[in-house]
């Protein structure tokens, strides 16, 4: 899914980082050590804590990483920016937002760079030897976040700033950051006397070790129950597919076999295509038991620990649930609006499926299967709907969407919106971390100007976390002159052969279109400060899920869905059927990821005492009416948005949200003089919805590009679900 790494941390902001920490007490370097006193020798020239040099303003030295450069520039990275926060604390000037606010936004930024780094290892280039030091770095950066939170003296320097009668003078965005600021340090623990602070710091510790052994369990069951098919086993799956799997098996030492992996890219298409019923379930029993076996790598009771401290914590801070914390400064509010918005769409999701099912199960009859729809016949049979109702055929549509032809779509509409053009940088010009990335200059089209780089790394391998996510390393700011963007695009698809194209499904297209528009809204940025970039969970998913109507729109369609063989344009009766089916399995898409949202919510306003995770997510799922033929897009022991981070903790409802100010916005598209392509509103699209990022309050964004608050009814004429929603 969609998710900003390390390396996208602005440091001085986001103290309290979802990296991972272990539970041991690790001396930190205080903030009276200089670099000499924790570098040891391979810090002397260190390439991770150098500032990026070369060409563009200078780029990250991923050609130079190396692991054991990686602890000492996080020792030496965590000193530098202690000294930094503890001079801004300790300044004999009376606090004001320049030699406070200001100053915390230069602070650290040495770190930075090597968190940089440290997101490459930890999201796209992990191994046994970066987890192991990953161990031992993780609870000095708890320790560190810890330390500048609970800095009494530049808390009351912020506290200063934010209830001077200064503050009116302020700018949004300048008010913006310094309430972030101001509610950050209060919501760490700021205002609690020493032993809570102590405990408070001892829940941080305890937590970020326990994210991190709950990715690293995901990781290890993705990578450790691949199957190898022989050429018999091969019914019913496309010919680029079976390619792919035969390339992945060459790669793990297995030529002339055919490897099917535990990740998503290679899950749901086996599942929708291959005949071989025993195999479609052992293939969807290893995807979705993933942390869920009973044996080392099992998450649950790691989910108990998880939930219990994190309700212990924000007890500790007078709040009734980790929900009720968590999302009092998002759109939401409060766990009881972000329900309220699942409850609204839930019913009509769930009939949907009711609808979905009748029509697998009476072409399962038809056929003489004997069986019962269960969740690994779901895609099977779906794909068979979808070819009964529509004469659809996903494999026929995946011919036409090639990898890079959608890329290059992709540039198409950032040019027509964002006046962006797209050129690849010269070879050699820019390091790159593995031979599959690449990398683009982007420039403004009118004027020329150089807007930064956007870096691809499009391929699943071993070692990569599974999903697909945007960050960058270098962000859009002008406080201190102004800069250019990095930007990059992360996935795992299947690799095509040698010398083929890499074809995706329609679905996998739209996640490409949705994480560039991740990306385009790091590139559009017109923000001063680097704290500006750390958006509101559930709005920021609103202008990436938008750019996927692009994917549909004529001028996408007719210059670059072409065949991979020969070349011509996709058939107009085939898209047509493509758009006829645009809601089609509207019911299990809605359905799944409603399950895990709902599920979110439960967990964090539940008293984690009465939760025992695989009994308490069976029990809650029974209660809300959840079809025994579909399961949540992400079972509780491979929530990853959840429970490896707190980044979408309690959070996870906002692609929701999101959605219904996306679904409100594509209607504005839709009836514009000019369509997709209104100059008028993509002007108002890009001032208003991508370069603000989070320099003004959402909801008056939003307002400002459409006049009005977003629709839910929307949403629901979306999807193609009635608006008086059933209650059933």
């Amino acid at each position: 899914m969609k998710k900003l790494s390390l390396g996208a941390l602005t440091v001085s902001l986001s103290l309290v980082l979802n990296a991972c920490s272990r539970v041991e007490q690790v001396e930190i370097p205080n903030a009276d050590s200089t670099p000499q006193e924790v570098q040891v020798n391979v810090n002397d020239k260190n390439p991770l804590l150098a500032e990026f040099s070369g060409l563009y303003e200078g780029v990250p030295a991923f050609d130079k990483m190396d692991l054991e450069y990686l602890l000492p520039a996080i020792e030496t990275g965590i000193a530098e920016s202690l000294r930094e926060h503890d001079a801004i604390a300790n300044n004999s000037e009376a606090a004001n937002f320049e030699n406070t606010i200001v100053a915390m936004e230069r602070a650290g930024q040495s770190l930075q760079r090597v968190f940089t780094y440290y997101g490459i290892w930890r999201s796209n280039m992990s191994s046994p030897e970066f987890r192991e030091i990953q161990r031992e770095i993780t609870p000095k950066i708890s320790e560190y976040s810890s330390k500048i939170t609970q800095n009494a003296k530049l808390f009351e320097r912020i506290k200063t700033v934010y209830e001077s009668e200064a503050f009116s003078s302020l700018n949004e965005e300048e008010k913006r950051i310094t309430r972030a600021y101001y509610n950050n340090f209060v919501g760490n623990g700021a205002t609690l006397d020493e032993a809570g602070k102590a405990r408070f710091a001892q829940i941080n510790q305890d937590l970020a070790e326990l994210h991190r052994q709950f990715g690293s369990n995901v990781l290890a069951d993705e990578e450790n129950y691949d199957i190898f098919l022989t050429k018999e086993q091969l019914d019913g799956l496309p010919e680029s597919f079976v390619k792919a799997a035969a390339n992945l098996a060459k790669e793990r030492g297995q030529e002339g076999k055919y490897a099917i992996t535990n990740t998503r890219s290679s899950m749901d298409p086996f599942l929708t295509y291959s005949t071989d019923r025993a195999l479609r379930e052992q293939v969807w029993n290893n995807y979705y038991n993933r942390g869920d076996n009973g044996d080392e790598f099992d998450n649950n009771e790691i989910i108990k620990a998880i939930l219990t401290l994190r309700h212990e914590r924000v007890q500790m801070l007078g709040f009734e649930n980790y929900a009720q914390w968590r999302l009092q400064d998002r759109m939401a509010k409060s766990p009881e609006n972000a329900m309220t918005l699942m409850e609204q769409v839930w019913p009509a999701a769930l009939a949907r499926v009711k609808e979905e099912v009748a029509d697998m199960q009476a072409i399962a009859d038809q056929e003489g299967a004997d069986i019962t729809i269960q969740p690994w016949d779901y895609r099977f049979y779906a794909e068979k709907v979808r070819k009964a109702k529509y004469d659809l055929d996903s494999n026929e549509v995946k011919q036409y969407l090639q990898l890079d032809k959608l890329r290059d779509a992709m540039f198409y509409v950032a040019g027509r919106l964002f006046n962006f053009s797209f050129s690849p940088a010269p070879a050699g010009s820019v390091p790159v971390f593995h031979e599959d990335v690449s990398v683009w200059e982007v420039k403004d089209k009118n004027t020329g100007k150089f807007i930064g780089l956007w870096y691809l790394d499009p391929f699943a391998r071993k070692g990569k976390r599974s999903g697909a996510w945007a960050t960058y390393y270098r962000s859009y700011t002008t406080f201190d002159g102004e800069t250019n963007v990095l930007s990059s695009n992360n996935s795992n698809f299947v690799k095509g052969a040698e010398g083929e194209a890499t074809l995706i499904s329609w679905d996998d297209a739209e996640t490409y279109f949705h994480e560039f528009g991740h990306a385009l809204h790091f590139l559009a940025a017109n923000v001063k400060y680097p704290s500006s970039h750390n958006g509101v969970r559930d709005y920021t998913e609103f202008q990436s899920q938008l750019l996927e109507r692009w994917l549909l729109t004529d001028e996408v369609i007719n210059n670059y869905l072409v065949h991979h063989k020969t070349g011509e344009a996709i058939p107009t009766e085939l898209v047509n059927k493509i758009k006829k089916a645009a809601s089609f399995n509207e019911g299990f898409k809605t359905t799944e990821y409603m399950a895990s949202a709902i599920m979110d919510l439960l967990y964090h306003t539940t008293d984690p005492a009465l939760i025992e995770p695989d009994a308490f997510e069976k029990a809650q799922l029974t209660r809300l009416g959840m079809p025994s033929e579909i399961v949540m897009r992400h079972r509780s022991p491979h929530f990853q948005h959840v429970f490896s981070s707190e980044g979408y903790a309690a959070a996870y409802y906002g692609y929701m949200w999101a959605e219904v100010l996306t679904s409100d916005a594509a209607e504005a598209f839709a009836s514009a003089p000019g369509g997709f392509y209104d100059q008028a509103l993509s002007e108002k699209l890009v001032k208003y919805l991508f370069a603000v990022r989070n320099a003004m309050d959402p909801s008056e964004a939003y307002r400002l590009f459409r006049g009005r608050d977003a629709n839910v009814e929307a949403l629901m004429r979306d999807r193609g679900f009635p608006i008086d929603s059933p209650d059933s």
